[in-house]
């Protein structure tokens, strides 16, 4: 009988890679029919890449801050690669994810061409590695549409995931834990969704709940958070290695995911 084939997976992080811990031991006691084929990180010297390279799993930095000191010759070098009229339709659709405080057009504009350049960074490395899914372990950088679609060719099966410690849609950002606390909510919860070009809008693939304890103090509501993250990421990298999530039109044209 023919060997299962296994789902590569990549994983960018930007801290310790307590979720990249749980995908790589959901890997190895075959929770996940897949394996972890490489890690990278925006940040150099975070936990996560220490915790890939001690299981022998190749990584690499794409240091953001570093890059962006350094704008004018990548800015060179993606005019060479790119036609401006491409870029432009891609600065069109990732408008929603430039930090609100930018309100003037053409800081917007010039924000956005930043990011591209140095996702052209980030996917040149990417792309040395052979992958059928980019799971986002606390990556906090959000994506152009630039960088989407060179990944996500297949509307019907996105290629990049994402887990958020909310119920989504409430509370995007950086801060679901914090803003699921303060705003006195009786339930915790974490998400699992797709990529899209907004900020934590992407189709849900799964969500889990968790009570909020009376009195509780919040790192120790964020500790059980952080326990139910680890069983939802895998589970829901699983369904992907078997095939079964879709992402179809569902009411009002709001992309959804079907589970077969």
């Amino acid at each position: 009988m023919a060997a299962v084939k296994r789902l590569k997976i990549g994983v960018l992080l930007s801290g310790s890679g307590s979720n990249l811990r749980a995908i790589m031991d959901a890997c190895e006691d075959d929770r996940i029919d897949g394996d972890v084929v490489f890690v990278g990180s925006d940040v150099p010297g975070v936990k996560g890449l220490t915790r890939a390279t001690v299981r022998h799993i190749p990584t690499f930095v794409v240091d953001y801050k570093q890059i962006g000191r350094n704008i004018t010759g990548y800015a060179d070098l993606m005019k060479t690669e790119y036609q401006l009229d491409q870029l432009q339709t891609y600065i069109r659709k990732s408008m929603g994810i430039v930090p609100p405080h930018i309100t003037e057009p053409d800081k917007r504009v010039a924000w956005l061409y930043k990011r591209i350049v140095i996702e052209n960074e980030l996917l040149r490395e990417i792309e040395k590695y052979e992958f059928d899914l980019l799971a986002l372990a606390g990556f906090m950088r959000n994506f152009t549409a630039f960088f989407i679609d060179q990944i996500n060719t297949d509307p019907s099966k996105p290629r990049i995931t994402n887990i958020h410690p909310a119920y989504l849609p409430a509370f995007p950002g950086t801060n679901g834990y914090e803003d699921t606390f303060n705003n006195g909510c009786k339930v915790g919860a974490s998400t699992v969704h797709f990529v899209d070009y907004g900020e934590d809008t992407g189709p849900i693939i799964d969500q889990i709940t968790f009570p909020v304890f009376p009195g509780e103090k919040f790192e120790s509501f964020k500790n059980r958070g952080l326990e139910q993250e680890w069983i939802l990421y895998p589970r829901c990298i699983q369904l992907y290695a078997e095939d079964r999530l879709r992402v179809v039109e569902g009411v009002n044209g709001k992309r959804i995911v079907q589970i077969s």
